[in-house]
């Protein structure tokens, strides 16, 4: 006989802002506590020194995470130069310095090169998998690692401040799998200076902002409490990317079921992903064909 999650079967979003020190798992982990949820997860790992948005999702929101984790993301950020470190952040260890140091023009001219879409080789501390493993715990072993680069769309990387000689601050708007940190890493190397990330914060995610965020003392004061339920937004909130496709009472029942389900209007294309309501609840998303939304996953509220 199948075991029974322990906790509620609660869904929705919780925008957290996180502060630096914590893993973005602790943080799923307090946030699930504090509202006794069953199932919860996060829409894109913030490294333990970085802050700002993570979007903790519960429940049947669960199932809207890749459709948030696609979404733009914007960074805020600071580069120390002078020195590259095998992290690419403040954490890590030196392995290189230079004395050289750029000026603002310099700076900005180099900015070109890493807007639009770009090739970016991940840092040796990261999630990413190689051959299996992960390659922080590889890094760990000390054993170097060429990874391959990967696209990414840079839509904003600009200038910010420049509060001395020795660093720099920039915003950037980029799209799935962006490294902040390589950007630091590769900038300082185009310079000629080196350089790596001395702080970094998320400002927002998609369709979640830094200014819905609960922080963790306010999470450990309002657990257990209608208060901080109050706090959670609704399951379509992951879904803002896709069109909204209200269905027929028989489409929403045979979609429930996983089968398609017609639709009384809709402005999506053919083969296009969009997800359907009944009476302004969402029932699932899938494929528009024919009049009817064909189910890849289907939500139980």
């Amino acid at each position: 006989m199948a075991r029974k999650s322990k906790g509620r079967a609660i869904s929705g979003w919780l925008v957290v802002d996180k502060p630096a020190g914590i893993t973005s798992t602790s943080v799923v982990g307090k946030v699930r506590w504090a509202l006794g949820a069953q199932k919860a997860g996060h829409a894109g790992t913030l490294d333990p020194a970085a802050t700002g948005v993570l979007a903790v999702a519960l429940g049947e929101a669960t199932k809207t995470v890749p459709y948030v984790t696609d979404a733009a993301k914007c960074y805020r950020f600071r580069v120390n130069f002078g020195a590259a470190t095998d992290t690419d952040d403040a954490e890590g260890q030196v392995i290189a310095r230079s004395e050289t140091r750029p000026d603002d023009a310099q700076i900005e001219a180099a900015l070109e090169a890493f807007r639009g879409q770009i090739e970016q080789v991940p840092p040796q501390y990261s999630a990413v998998k190689v051959e299996g493993e992960r390659a922080y715990d590889i890094a760990r072993t000390g054993e170097a690692m060429d990874l391959a680069a990967r696209p990414l769309l840079v839509e904003k990387l600009v200038l910010t401040a420049r509060p001395d000689a020795d660093c720099a601050e920039f915003e950037m708007v980029c799209g799935k799998g962006g490294y902040v940190r390589s950007i630091a890493r590769d900038l300082g190397v185009a310079l000629g200076c080196l350089g790596h990330v001395a702080w970094l914060r998320r400002e927002w995610s998609g369709p979640f902002q830094a200014a819905q965020g609960i922080t963790l003392e306010e999470l450990d004061a309002l657990a257990k409490t209608p208060e901080l339920e109050a706090r959670l937004l609704p399951l379509e909130i992951g879904l803002f990317a896709l069109q909204e496709l209200p269905l027929s009472a028989e489409g929403a029942v045979r979609l429930k079921n996983g089968n398609p389900g017609q639709v009384l209007s809709s402005r999506a294309a053919p083969g296009e992903t969009a997800w359907a309501s009944y009476e302004g609840k969402p029932v699932g998303v899938g494929v528009y064909m024919g009049g009817e939304l064909h189910p890849n996953r289907v939500f139980n509220l």
